[in-house]
């Protein structure tokens, strides 16, 4: 939740509350800015013609928006919900979940500490943008994320037991096949090597694993919390192997199999 005095930008998506539906437009209630309030034209309401607005909108209902215009002089903030396409629906709303769920863990840790949790979200927003990202930085890099804030011993502990009982870090895994093939005497202590190479010094939390499948496959599996980090890890992994095999005159390649979450 923003400041009270906080107003929302030009082209920021927001979460709403319809309040009042009448034949040319519906009243909002910002629910991430204090309450302001917002109308959304029924120019604005969906792509084509719309004869009827209550076949879009309705009462008690929870939309996502993009802010058009905001004028705090007269208090006026002009939406669109038809400028919101599914993909970014559904992420705000994510997004938005997520920012409810830190609000009451810093709750908790403000009752257990006695911080201000005013406090602690103005080091969060400052540092890391949204509070839940705090509480992911907070559990993915431990220590060295609650150095970037000048918080106590006791809150430090109480922000990160929190993180860690609560936050999920989301997973992928890709997996793919290396092909190693050896015509030296020697074949199987290179290919033994070439495995140890696939398997370098990585972040702590990507995880490659290799699975023997029968001469000459080997399958590698790599986990790690997007497939950015994903996709150098298995790349640098698979061409570390495969380095190692033709510098011994040897053979290998990698083989690619569809991502998987």
């Amino acid at each position: 939740m923003h400041d009270k005095d906080e107003w929302p930008e030009e082209s920021e998506l927001v979460v709403c509350t319809v309040e009042d539906v009448k034949d040319f437009v519906a009243f909002v209630r910002l629910d991430e800015y204090a309450s302001k309030k917002g109308l959304i034209h029924i120019s604005e309401i969906a792509t084509g013609w719309v004869k009827y607005i209550r076949d879009f909108v309705r009462e008690g209902q929870k939309v996502v928006c993009k802010v058009l215009s905001v004028d705090p002089k007269r208090g006026h903030i002009d939406l669109s919900l038809k400028d919101v396409n599914d993909h970014q629906r559904r992420e705000k709303i994510q997004e938005w979940k997520n920012e409810q769920k830190a609000e009451k863990w810093i709750g908790f840790v403000a009752k257990d500490t006695g911080a201000d949790p005013q406090m602690i979200r103005d080091a969060f927003y400052s540092n890391f943008g949204l509070l839940y990202s705090a509480f992911e930085e907070i559990v993915t890099k431990g220590d060295a994320a609650l150095k970037k804030l000048d918080f106590e011993k006791g809150v430090n502990e109480a922000l990160k037991a929190v993180a860690q009982e609560n936050v999920k870090i989301p997973k992928v895994t890709i997996t793919g096949t290396l092909v190693l093939t050896s015509t030296k005497p020697d074949g199987v202590n290179i290919i033994r090597r070439a495995l140890r190479s696939a398997q370098p010094k990585v972040e702590e939390d990507v995880e490659i694993e290799l699975v023997y499948l029968g001469a000459p496959n080997y399958r590698i599996k790599v986990t790690a919390p997007d497939y950015k980090r994903a996709e150098k890890a298995i790349e640098k992994a698979s061409s570390a192997a495969i380095g190692v095999m033709e510098r011994a005159g040897d053979a290998g390649k990698f083989v690619r199999k569809a991502k998987s979450a």
